[in-house]
């Protein structure tokens, strides 16, 4: 028979109740870093809502999301994110302060943010931009921001950019010469004029915006492209190559697939974020190569 009242006897039941309770596992340094990047998001979206409860005005841009590897996001869509907007805004600023407020996840490409890396190009309001050079305040809002059409989608705006890039080197993009100057120390020189003649071909940052818009690319996967026409262009003019190098570029481009199916739609022209003239340097080729075949006897 227990000696104990009521009272003490409830308190040693619950004494041995919480030392028989089985001890919570350490949390693990992976989950410790989880649980401060969500307290850390949550802090972000707490400041993002003062800075839009106190900005002057805001923007809504509506964003296309896509990512085949999550269960629950493979169906495309948009989100919509309001972004406190400042003078001088642009596409990339407000693509920068959602995800770094709102949405970690959201994925997009971008390096030097003065439109010369060519990393963020974007379908902006319909239309190819660089999401770095295009303000805001020239838009019509709310601003609809998608991935490069006629291209795979890798992940949100993010798209395959690898057969873009084997177009370009089928044009061999860089210098070849079997013209060198005989003096060590003696430059390989080019006229003035010619260099005005190629300066804007040189201009090309490797976008993708041209290839994009044109349709031609759309419907033939092995159509050269504005982009890699216009590199060829930029070297089959140069004066220091040589004859025969000029030749051999001309072989590259008057293919099937090259210069002779262009048809003169001046899209990439207009989208170039460069203003090159791509569809006047299209052109040209056609005229030199027409020239290159011709034959008088």
């Amino acid at each position: 028979m227990s000696t104990q009242v009521p009272e003490q006897e409830a308190e040693a039941e619950a004494e041995t109740e919480v030392e028989q309770e089985p001890e919570r596992p350490p949390v693990s340094a992976h989950q410790q870093r989880r649980l401060a990047e969500k307290r850390e998001r949550a802090s972000m979206r707490q400041r993002a809502e003062e800075e839009l409860s106190e900005a002057d005005e805001s923007v809504e841009i509506k964003v296309f999301r896509y990512d085949p590897e999550v269960e629950g996001k493979k169906d495309p869509r948009f989100d919509t994110f309001a972004v406190p907007y400042e003078k001088g805004m642009t596409v990339l600023d407000a693509l920068i302060y959602a995800r770094d407020h709102f949405d970690s996840s959201l994925t997009f490409r971008h390096s030097c943010r003065q439109a010369i890396c060519g990393s963020d190009a974007f379908f902006v309001n319909g239309r190819q931009r660089l999401g770095c050079k295009t303000q805001l305040s020239d838009l019509e809002w709310p601003v609809r921001i998608e991935p490069l059409p006629h291209a795979d989608v890798v992940k949100d705006l993010v798209v395959e950019m690898e057969h873009f890039y084997e177009q370009m080197e089928a044009v061999e993009p860089y210098f070849q010469t079997n013209e060198v100057p005989k003096g060590d120390l003696e430059e390989q020189r080019q006229s003035r004029e010619n260099r005005e003649k190629i300066k804007m071909s040189t201009r090309c940052i490797w976008c993708a915006a041209c290839m994009s818009s044109c349709n031609i690319a759309a419907g033939d996967n092995q159509y050269l492209g504005p982009a890699a026409i216009n590199k060829a262009y930029r070297f089959a003019m140069d004066e220091r190559e040589g004859a025969d190098m000029t030749e051999h570029r001309l072989n590259l481009v008057e293919q099937e697939h090259g210069v002779w199916r262009c048809q003169t739609q001046f899209s990439c022209t207009e989208v170039c974020p460069k203003d090159i003239p791509l569809t006047e340097h299209i052109q040209a080729l056609k005229r030199e190569a027409v020239k290159k075949n011709l034959k008088f006897w």
